[in-house]
């Protein structure tokens, strides 16, 4: 398991390389350009601006999170193989600093979608919230307004020029079953795996977020069923999926630690965070402790350590905590508090799983 953690750049984070640098366990940086709108060319001289940065603090740089898809690659317009092309010429450009693993989405309009930005928790720390009544009733420009309300920082799927066209993504997506969405990314698997083979970079697709449709949006990346069916539209190893445990485990119907087992030679990148699941259908993001929220972290970890998890793990979104001022979800202290209980679980589960072993070999030298 390789510890890495999510960084922005400088100017547009509130946590700095330094601080990054003292979390015990960090190996590398999550991280992306993202000023480049979807669809352009991620030049290598911009790749290797990040490249400089990471080298002065020992981190690398194998995943990104993430290449954005154009929406006309997820429509199937009429003009997709221009911007696959140019998502190609990225996937070229960044295997030559050493990225193994571009997590990405397909999800129409929106990335991740909450109602409010700092809900209070009942320590008084406050987290990511989901209101279901509220999406349910909402008109997603009201959305729209309260999330990019945010001057400090740019908001990961919530860019500028994404916002500026929303009427007319909706317009375009009124037509698009998600058959059609399903088909649309095969298309664009279908010309991008084969250079990911040639050029050792793997793909790994993030889960919808929340995993439903919302505004009658098509959502496809929601369940294991159509997370097995994702990594068969071409089956390689380098069509993979980020497996987000905060993300899917909204769904109750969704049982993180059976994926795992189950998508095992699939997982290239793990985002482990907990969520606080009511009745209603609302969720909360709380600490990562097992205890404070509705996932089983502690058997999460178990998973991955019985499968001998070799991939990416990074501490999803934290809590805000100590009068923390800092990008929504990303703030430095929950995040690192969170990769202390993920490392003493795995390291506790190793040395468990270290002394079964010893104990077998034991019993059979003294058996022979």
């Amino acid at each position: 398991m390789k510890m890495v953690f999510r960084w922005f750049g400088e100017g547009n984070d509130s946590v700095s390389l330094s601080q990054i640098n003292q979390i015990p366990g960090v190996e590398g940086l999550v991280w992306a350009l993202h000023d480049i709108p979807a669809g352009e060319v991620w030049t290598l001289d911009r790749i290797q601006e990040w490249k400089r940065m990471a080298d002065g603090y020992h981190f690398h740089l194998d995943v990104v999170e993430s290449v954005n898809i154009h929406e006309s690659i997820k429509l199937g317009n009429s003009d997709r193989d221009y911007y696959i092309d140019n998502y190609i010429e990225t996937i070229k450009n960044l295997s030559k600093v050493g990225v193994k693993v571009i997590c990405y989405n397909f999800m129409p309009v929106f990335d991740w979608i909450r109602t409010d930005l700092f809900g209070v928790l009942p320590d008084q720390s406050t987290a990511l919230f989901y209101e279901k009544a509220k999406v349910e009733n909402m008109d997603p420009l009201d959305l729209v307004s309260k999330i990019a309300a945010n001057p400090e920082y740019t908001m990961p799927g919530w860019e500028p020029e994404r916002l500026e066209t929303l009427k007319e993504l909706f317009e375009a997506y009124q037509n698009v079953s998600t058959e059609d969405l399903m088909a649309n990314l095969q298309y664009f698997l279908e010309r991008v795996i084969p250079v990911c083979e040639e050029f050792d970079v793997k793909l790994a697709i993030h889960p919808d977020d929340p995993p439903w449709e919302i505004f009658g949006l098509p959502r496809i990346v929601t369940t294991k069923d159509r997370l097995i069916q994702i990594t068969k539209l071409v089956d390689s190893q380098y069509n993979g999926i980020t497996l987000c445990s905060g993300a899917l485990g909204v769904r109750e119907d969704n049982d993180i630690v059976e994926m795992i087992y189950e998508l095992q030679d699939r997982i290239h990148f793990a985002h482990i965070r907990n969520v606080k699941l009511f009745e209603n259908g609302d969720f909360i993001e709380t600490s990562h402790l097992t205890k404070d929220g509705s996932l089983p972290i502690d058997r999460i970890m178990k998973a991955y350590c019985d499968i001998d998890y070799q991939g990416y793990v990074r501490p999803d979104h934290g809590r805000h905590i100590w009068d923390e001022v800092c990008r929504p979800g990303y703030g430095l202290y929950d995040r690192a508090m969170g990769i202390m209980y993920l490392l003493g679980l795995w390291d506790a589960l190793q040395l468990s799983k270290k002394e079964a072993e010893l104990n077998v070999t034991n019993s059979l030298e003294l058996k022979g």
